[in-house]
């Protein structure tokens, strides 16, 4: 699968060396750097990583992902997507496994308009995890 087209960022993610990260965790600090608040503070907000699914009938996990993160995509601009890409590419989740700049930047224009089409059609956001 190649990464560069924006319709996969989000996908990319999972794939190769990407498969070490925890969603549930990344997902919590994008969310506490794009909306000012801490880590705990985030991951303790409604539907923040809500296991939606059981992994025992099928070894994929679906979560939940907040109001607030959606609401923040969607309404960020390209300047935000691009400032918050560099926070959230050092955080210790991301760095380790190697994840770029450039690479956050795009999951972010994805992430960004998916979350664009669920806020107009007034639906949420969830990920889903295989291992």
């Amino acid at each position: 699968m190649r990464c560069d087209d924006q319709r996969t960022k989000v996908k990319c993610l999972r794939h190769g060396r990407r498969e070490n990260i925890d969603p549930v965790v990344a997902i919590a600090h994008l969310e506490a750097i794009m909306t000012g608040c801490s880590y705990e503070e985030a991951s303790g907000r409604p539907r923040s990583g809500h296991l939606l699914s059981d992994p025992e009938e099928g070894g994929a996990f679906v979560v939940s992902l907040t109001d607030t993160l959606t609401t923040a995509l969607a309404s960020a601009s390209q300047d935000d997507l691009v400032r918050f890409a560099e926070p959230w590419s050092k955080t210790d989740e991301l760095r380790q496994i190697g994840i770029s700049v450039e690479f956050t930047a795009g999951v972010l224009e994805a992430l960004a308009g998916l979350a664009q089409r669920a806020h107009t059609s007034g639906q949420q956001l969830y990920c889903w995890w295989a291992l």
